[in-house]
């Protein structure tokens, strides 16, 4: 279904959050972190099976050097931030509140590179040999997910793609980092897209950007033609960047419960990893850094960061000018789908989007009442399902009638205890359902 440019485009459900907070930092230029002493490279970056490290204490390695080779397929490679020497691997907080191993890295103050790829002529080179670059320099989806974006560009031959969708929305509260990379780099964005497209053999590109973010779109369409890329304008709409509700509002088509994108013909991928893909193949660098949000009502100077993997969150805080008082909650990406943390060492790994600080005002702790049966969780629900009516199964222990009544195929998106006046933990038991059905599967 070919969309026009011009024509507000989305998806059923879903909610608009008051006061999303991408004032703070939206009008900020990424700026380039300056050079740490030391990094904590965390090991496992990627969804899948974690690389192993090629590297031990006393080894001196050079920036973008390969520091741990992918294992197995649904694997990604790891490089390192900078040159220095290994000082071993050591265990730090991790993003989801336990320790995690990684590869600590003492800087030596040169930043000296070590050898790149050789650039790649794209437009005439064979898709396997794109495929192959991105592989070896350790791309994962930058929105969140941190799929290998090898494997999630090498569909099964059964499933016959024809069509690529770029997420530019960056519907969560907060994030500006996307909005950012398209404003100052938008032939990179374009340029990785359609690189995405060679490998898949499509034609259908699309960007997708929601409406408020008018400069973006203005700026990627002045070229997107040249590189076979469509920019679809999207209703400023939560969670308008979940795949699933991309393909819907893009392409009219929806995903079959239990399916994956490519079940719809679709490939979902965003503008972060674009941008890295451009780097890999045209560049022939590894990814070693990303744009992340710092930001909050609490941070001095809220703005767009290019951080290198493996720099604690506590000094991102300060290269923001540190906080104006002590934040209530500290959260790896934005408020909705996010994840608090317990501690300010926690690295920054290739999938963190964000780091935002709330003030204690915003960060209160609610006693949940019993459910009224308003039924706003239905209506927000963007996956059309019923919150209300599986929360009640969870807590009842019944797994099995909240699996019948596809719990599974829950975002964990937080549309539903958004609007909730009885302020239940609906997303959380959502999450302990679908652990408890995985195990069970086991």
């Amino acid at each position: 279904m070919n969309k026009s440019s011009r024509e507000v485009l989305t998806f059923e459900g879903g909610i608009h959050p008051s006061g999303d907070g991408k004032t703070l930092s939206s009008g900020s230029p990424i700026a380039v972190a300056p050079l740490l002493s030391k990094y904590q490279v965390v090991i496992s970056e990627n969804a899948g099976k974690p690389p192993k490290p090629v590297v031990k204490a006393g080894d001196l390695v050079k920036k973008y050097q390969l520091i741990a080779a992918a294992d197995g397929f649904v694997s990604a490679n790891l490089h390192a931030p900078t040159s220095g020497k290994v000082t071993g691997i050591v265990e730090v907080p991790g993003s989801m509140g336990i320790p995690v191993p990684a590869i600590e890295i003492e800087a030596d103050g040169q930043d000296e590179a070590g050898e790149t790829f050789p650039p790649i002529d794209w437009r005439n080179a064979a898709p396997a040999d794109l495929l192959a670059r991105i592989a070896a320099a350790g791309l994962v989806g930058m929105g969140g997910a941190a799929f290998p974006t090898h494997v999630k560009l090498s569909p099964p031959p059964e499933k016959k793609i024809d069509t690529l969708i770029f997420n530019g929305a960056e519907c969560e509260p907060y994030l500006t980092a996307d909005h950012r990379l398209m404003l100052e780099a938008p032939e990179q964005v374009l340029e990785g897209a359609a690189i995405s497209g060679r490998i898949l053999g499509v034609s259908n590109i699309y960007v997708g950007i929601e409406e408020n973010k008018a400069d973006a779109i203005e700026i990627l369409g002045r070229r997107a033609s040249e590189y076979g890329v469509k920019i679809a304008v999207l209703k400023v709409q939560y969670p308008q960047g979940s795949e699933k509700q991309l393909i819907n509002a893009i392409t009219g088509r929806k995903v079959p419960a239990g399916g994956l994108p490519m079940d719809a013909g679709c490939v979902v991928q965003n503008v972060g990893t674009a941008a890295a893909t451009a780097d890999a193949v045209v560049r022939g660098l590894p990814l070693v850094e990303r744009v992340v949000t710092v930001t909050g009502e609490v941070v001095k100077k809220p703005g767009n960061w290019k951080l290198r993997i493996g720099t604690p969150v506590i000094r991102a805080i300060e290269f923001a000018g540190g906080v104006t008082e002590e934040p209530g909650k500290l959260i790896l990406g934005g408020p909705m789908m996010g994840f608090a943390q317990k501690s300010f060492d926690v690295p920054v790994c290739k999938n963190t989007s964000g780091i935002l600080l709330l003030p204690v005002s915003e960060a209160l702790n609610y006693d949940p009442v019993g459910c009224i049966r308003c039924g706003r969780c239905v209506q927000g629900c963007p996956m059309h399902l019923t919150p209300c009516l599986l929360a009640s199964a969870i807590e009842g222990e019944r797994f099995d009638l909240a699996a019948q009544n596809h719990v599974m195929d829950c975002l964990e998106c937080g549309s539903c205890a958004y609007v909730c006046p009885a302020h239940r933990p609906l997303v959380q038991h959502m999450r302990r359902a679908k652990a408890e059905i995985r195990k069970r599967k086991k």
